[in-house]
């Protein structure tokens, strides 16, 4: 049954994505606001097939402390999952994303449309400073910057590899940063064709002002992001062994592969 169920979701999930690109072409040529609407509709019907195929759910946490205008949104990198889900709680929002999704048909049209930050990972030592500049372009705009802190996704149990360029960035911009933690990966984990049913949980956490020093604030923003992520999976295994499970294998494979 869990494999039926995923895959009629993995089916029904890209004709959906399809489906939504094909309707909004239109918007290609409208302001980027209706283009980052279609990434809130992928969201917001993504996580409906989501419930109804898979059983799988959301819980959203700590909305309160979503802020307006300029801020980093430094979200734990599990799954698919947190992709679609973020944008549906912000207005004008912008992924920093890898230069090469841009030049897939559709898909790289809506990302250029929406004014996303693409960035040529070639670049090397250039990178940094070309994120910086275009960072602070979305930021004069009062947008919200979305970044995954450790770089791509991690397996639920896996030892946190944090990248500095989320402090540099921070100390450059002098805007605040909204760490964000979840337990998706135990749900849906990464590079994994089965969906398992139950509630994953997405928490803003407070919001880390602008000012702090570089160090600081790296420490800090792992501490405050690992700490949460970690609280709402025993939340989650503590609900239901199956899930024990699924996160002792995952720790195996970890610890296999360090």
């Amino acid at each position: 049954m869990l494999f039926l169920r995923s895959l009629v979701f993995q089916i029904v999930f890209f004709a959906n994505t399809i489906a939504l690109m094909l309707i909004w072409l239109p918007g290609l040529f409208m302001r980027r606001q209706v283009s980052q609407e279609l990434g809130r509709t992928w969201g917001r019907t993504s996580l409906w097939l989501l419930d109804k195929i898979c059983g799988t759910k959301i819980e959203w946490r700590g909305l309160e402390n979503i802020t307006s205008g300029a801020v980093i949104v430094a979200c734990k990198h599990q799954s698919t999952w947190d992709t679609f889900v973020l944008p549906i709680k912000f207005p004008d929002f912008s992924y920093i994303l890898k230069h090469e999704l841009i030049w897939l048909p559709f898909f790289g049209w809506y990302l250029l449309a929406a004014e996303q930050v693409a960035i040529d990972r070639a670049k090397g030592g250039k990178l940094l400073p070309q994120l910086i500049e275009k960072s602070k372009k979305i930021f004069a705009q009062g947008r919200q910057l979305f970044i995954f802190p450790e770089g791509t996704r991690r397996p639920v149990g896996a030892p946190p590899q944090y990248k500095v360029g989320i402090a540099h960035l921070y100390d450059a911009t002098n805007v605040p940063v909204l760490p964000v933690a979840l337990n998706a990966g135990l749900f849906w984990p990464r590079r994994s064709f089965l969906i398992y049913p139950g509630t994953a949980v997405i928490e803003f956490l407070p919001v880390i002002p602008p000012g702090l020093p570089p160090r600081e604030f790296f420490r800090l923003l792992q501490n405050e992001i690992e700490t949460a992520s970690n609280r709402l999976i025993d939340e989650a295994v503590a609900k239901d062994p199956t899930v024990a499970a699924r996160l002792e294998r995952n720790r195996a494979k970890a610890a296999e592969k360090a």
